[in-house]
């Protein structure tokens, strides 16, 4: 049996310890936010965060996160994912979507870390994030706004969108 903590709560699982977390996320505990992409991280979409470091969940066994908070698109609230959310719908950022929630865990995971990234900084970050609809120009300009918006207002864009 494993035990893993995700979105603030425990699940015990009796998984082969090789399964990936994708698939625990999706097919067991009915978590549909992330997305498989590629399969073997190097696109991004299935991006969650381990104790606040970004991830990539299609290739990570559950047996490497005993003891971990896992938080997925599913279930994060902070601050800096509510302005990410809020400047990548004034933005307009999506096309296709596929790739969207795993841009917005890396976005997120960034201002957590630097709440003032430049754009180099933006691109190093979301470089392990893929957009098949080439989107890049408008997560940057999303990513400005969140922290803009943050500085403006860090209480009102801590607020639900």
């Amino acid at each position: 049996m494993i035990s893993l903590t995700i979105n603030g709560k425990k699940h015990e699982l009796t998984l082969d310890p090789d399964t990936p977390l994708l698939w625990v996320l999706r097919d067991e505990l009915k978590m549909t936010g992330t997305k498989l992409g590629c399969g073997i991280a190097m696109c991004g979409a299935c991006t969650v965060h381990m104790n606040g470091t970004p991830i990539r969940s299609c290739s990570m066994p559950i047996s490497a996160l005993a003891g971990a908070n896992i938080q997925t698109i599913d279930g994060i609230n902070s601050p800096e994912f509510n302005a990410v959310q809020q400047a990548w719908r004034q933005l307009d950022v999506v096309q296709c979507g596929y790739c969207q929630s795993g841009q917005i865990m890396s976005a997120t995971a960034l201002l957590q870390t630097n709440p003032k990234p430049t754009d180099e900084q933006i691109d190093s970050a979301m470089s392990g994030n893929l957009c098949r609809c080439a989107t890049y120009h408008r997560i940057r300009g999303a990513i400005h706004l969140a922290v803009d918006a943050m500085a403006k207002s860090p209480k009102a864009a801590g607020g639900n969108v």
